[in-house]
């Protein structure tokens, strides 16, 4: 897509070039069968400084200043040596517009208060160099405002394409953002009605499960069942609520305790054991956990309180620990509102565990223990994990 889109501009370079050149040929071709059949004829010197000053315009786009120079001195020449002829103001007419079009309009007026100096000098003082004189004169006063006129449409011309460019990345940029929103409301939803009545089933499937082996009765196969499909239907709805989820922010606990600390809160971070790859959806719960512990220590713990954040790398778990030292009273159960039921809903759709409330010397704690077996670990992770364990039986 690239090599196309640069070969299309070289083909568009290529051709305003050679369409540049043949319009200065033509130029040049005119100025000089004017010299030619005027009074006197011309000469090698004159053909010279008319060729050279009307093929300098084929290098309008790239020097426009030099150009207008160029084609100035040389046609002034032309005027000087040759005689005063209105025809050889056309390459000089020329690049005045292509200066103030480019936005030399000061150079361009000076360009051509100087030629028609030159011309008026160079000629008779007569009534008919006069009136020539104000011919030309009006010529360049048309060029450059022309000049001028082109200059400012093509600056209307890329605003328009860059407001059209910038309304179409809105309407995308929109887009993107109402199905994000629509894709979190469904996973949301789908969470609030089928991860609670799923847990349920589970755990009381599980707890006759463990009843029945218990007193060493036959375990019934429908129970069975009813304990694997559970768990199964509790995989897939974390898999769907991961993919629908995708556009939540995602991060590093090491980067929320740097905002922490950058918004004035005395944060500690502590990490123990070694610090591995984990999954993406026990990833984002740790980052939630963390969030949440920091945004609760920062609302009701005090300026004064320090918190410490604790990430435990443990063989079967992983440990994440927030703590303060601020002014919840102890033994006065926690207020459960949205952020601490968000979080145990991530730490029950893991099948782990979570406990939050004041601490005995004061302050609050949240703590988490999220299982790394079968599901917390990264897919190398547990694939190395497997091997050791393998080799440790062996």
């Amino acid at each position: 897509m690239r090599g196309r889109v640069r070969d299309q501009l070289r083909s568009q370079v290529r051709q305003a070039w050679v369409g540049d050149a043949v319009l200065a040929v033509v130029v040049g071709v005119i100025v000089a069968v004017a010299a030619g059949v005027g009074d006197g004829g011309a000469g090698l010197v004159d053909y010279a400084l008319i060729g050279v000053g009307s093929l300098a315009l084929s290098a309008h786009r790239k020097a426009p200043r030099a150009v207008l120079a160029v084609s100035t001195a040389c046609l002034l020449g032309e005027v000087v040596y040759g005689g005063a002829s209105s025809v050889a103001a056309i390459p000089v007419v020329a690049a005045a517009h292509t200066a103030a079009r480019a936005g030399h309009r000061g150079l361009a007026a000076g360009a051509a208060g100087v030629f028609l100096a030159g011309f008026a000098v160079a000629g008779e003082a007569s009534d008919d160099v006069v009136q020539r004189t104000l011919l030309l004169a009006g010529w360049f006063l048309c060029a450059l405002v022309t000049g001028l006129a082109d200059k400012n449409w093509q600056a209307y011309l890329r605003q328009t394409e860059q407001r059209a460019l910038e309304a179409e990345r809105t309407r995308e940029e929109a887009a993107l953002r109402r199905a994000g929103e629509e894709r979190l409301r469904i996973a949301r939803e789908l969470h609030d009605s089928l991860t609670h009545s799923i847990s349920i089933v589970k755990l009381q499937a599980g707890v006759a499960v463990h009843l029945a082996r218990k007193r060493g009765e036959e375990i019934p196969p429908a129970l069975l069942a009813i304990q694997e499909a559970s768990g199964e239907a509790m995989r897939e709805l974390r898999s769907t609520l991961t993919v629908l989820r995708t556009d939540e922010p995602t991060g590093s606990p090491a980067l929320l305790v740097e905002r922490a600390r950058a918004a004035g809160l005395a944060v500690r971070l502590n990490v123990r054991g070694r610090e591995r790859p984990l999954t993406g959806d026990l990833e984002q719960a740790a980052y939630r956990i963390v969030q949440e512990g920091l945004t609760n220590a920062a609302r009701h713990a005090g300026a004064a309180a320090e918190v410490t954040v604790e990430l435990d790398y443990g063989e079967r778990a992983l440990g994440v620990r927030v703590e303060d030292d601020g002014a919840a009273e102890a033994g006065r159960p926690p207020v459960e509102g949205t952020g601490l039921t968000g979080m145990r809903e991530r730490v029950a759709s893991l099948d782990g565990t979570l406990r939050a409330g004041p601490r005995a010397g004061g302050g609050f704690l949240v703590r988490a223990e999220l299982p790394l077996v079968k599901g917390g670990l990264a897919p190398e992770e547990a694939a190395l994990s497997e091997t050791g364990r393998l080799r440790e039986g062996a």
